[in-house]
């Protein structure tokens, strides 16, 4: 397969997923993933502490459980994506999108977003996701991020 093809069948995959993710199905979620398979977000983002889970998901089962169980139960209505781009080279495909929504509390959220999937044997290997972790937090919960941290 010439690289330009298994580029197409990459980005191909990756939206097909997306519309899995928005659909909440554990087992359409589950197809799309490798056993092994990793989501990273930023640490202490303010949905793994709005939460109480962890940046950083591990196995496909823990995926799934968050985007079928977890997500809808803190983006609970008015869910939208406008995609802006999706990009491929191979088996790595990077997402650009805003999302908005209503969150549990009721407030409004809309950020922006960058995923790079990485693909292994036609599924999701890996998931990095990029975004403004303190406009997440002062929408979640309304404040500034904890600065301890940092200097």
């Amino acid at each position: 397969m010439s690289e330009q093809s298994r580029s197409v069948q990459s980005r191909t995959l990756v939206k097909n997923a997306w519309k899995a993710f928005a659909g909440h199905d554990a087992e359409r979620i589950a197809a799309v993933f490798t056993e092994d398979a990793e989501w990273l977000a930023p640490p202490e983002n303010a949905t793994a502490v709005a939460l109480e889970g962890p940046g950083h998901l591990v196995g496909r089962d823990a995926i799934v459980r968050f985007l079928a169980v977890d997500f809808p139960r803190f983006f609970v209505r008015d869910v939208a994506v406008d995609f802006h781009g999706f990009y491929a080279d191979g088996d790595r495909v990077t997402v650009e999108e805003t999302m908005t929504a209503t969150l549990a509390n009721g407030n409004h959220y809309a950020n922006d977003y960058c995923f790079v999937f990485e693909l292994q044997d036609g599924l999701i290997h890996r998931v990095r996701e990029y975004m403004d972790t303190a406009r997440a937090h002062r929408m979640v919960f309304g404040g500034a991020p904890n600065t301890r941290d940092q200097v």
